[in-house]
């Protein structure tokens, strides 16, 4: 087994066909099913099962993958660290969930450092991939929240990833509008009165992870629902169809994205509990140790 080929299985699982992954991955489709089917042999298990109407993963091949993702991500981190070009450049990665805030500390790292030569990276990504990013050490700090619903899959991930959450603030929900909606102006707001209005949420990209949500209310049943994985869109979505989103209520003046939009504190209460993560007994760099200092600047806990 070789990297070669654990890329391949996953270039194939994120593929419609084996055409289309050995496209991607510019090789024949001959020498790309060839390779798949020398790893099966050697690990003697199926990895896709492969039918008329094309391939799917077997039970087999889906815990593979779970580990694949794993051993490339960390052999990409060596590769990026000791094999790249950039390897002389000072190197910061953060990881975080949708947080003004956050990005604003990681400005702040490089305005106070301002090193000749640097590769820092800042990764505004879904609440699984924040954690996942910490814990294999692609990120230093990660930016993660809880509420209610999901308070106890989050510690319990905490936990099973080995890493140590510190909260800086509690938020209450509020309800995101475009500026001249007609609610746009009212201090409170149920959800009962937004029954009729699209709400547009984050998505995750997978059911299993819905109580892994960074939004409040997880566990309401909204009976219009749209879901983006892009913050601009969101917004375009919230403007062209008088709807709304939820979030924390931190609307900050300088962020062009959000410009435009107006909170309004939901009657229902479900706050979050917004704080950041590192690996447990780990020795942050300068870098990652001037960037918790920033996010304690905000810490109301």
């Amino acid at each position: 087994m070789n990297i070669n080929q654990i890329k391949y299985v996953l270039t194939i699982a994120n593929s419609s066909s084996i055409r289309e992954a050995a496209t991607k991955l510019f090789v024949s489709q001959p020498a790309l099913s060839a390779s798949v089917h020398d790893l099966e042999d050697e690990l003697g298990i199926l990895i896709f099962e492969r039918t008329s109407k094309g391939i799917s993963l077997t039970e087999e091949g889906r815990e593979f993958i779970e580990y694949a993702k794993k051993a490339v991500g960390q052999y990409e981190i060596l590769e990026d660290k000791f094999l790249s070009q950039n390897k002389d450049k000072e190197r910061f990665s953060v990881s975080t969930q949708h947080y003004n805030f956050a990005i604003k500390s990681f400005t702040k790292v490089i305005e106070r450092f301002a090193p000749d030569k640097f590769l820092f990276s800042i990764h505004e990504t879904k609440t699984k991939e924040v954690l996942e990013n910490v814990r294999s050490m692609k990120s230093e700090v990660g930016i993660a929240s809880y509420s209610g619903a999901n308070e106890g899959l989050l510690k319990k991930l905490f936990k099973e990833y080995q890493l140590e959450f510190v909260p800086l603030m509690r938020r209450e929900a509020y309800a995101y509008f475009w500026e001249g909606h007609e609610l746009a102006g009212r201090e409170t707001v149920s959800l009962e009165e937004l029954r009729d209005l699209p709400c547009v949420s984050f998505d995750q990209s997978d059911d299993s992870n819905f109580y892994l949500t960074e939004e409040a209310m997880a566990n309401y049943d909204f009976d219009k629902m749209i879901r983006s994985d892009d913050r601009a869109t969101t917004m375009e979505i919230i403007a062209d169809l008088g709807g709304y989103s939820i979030g924390s209520g931190m609307l900050s003046g300088d962020d062009v994205i959000l410009q435009g939009l107006v909170s309004v504190k939901l009657k229902e209460e479900d706050p979050l509990v917004i704080g950041y993560i590192t690996r447990k007994g780990s020795e942050l760099s300068q870098y990652g140790k001037a960037y918790v200092e920033e996010l304690l600047k905000y810490k109301e806990l």
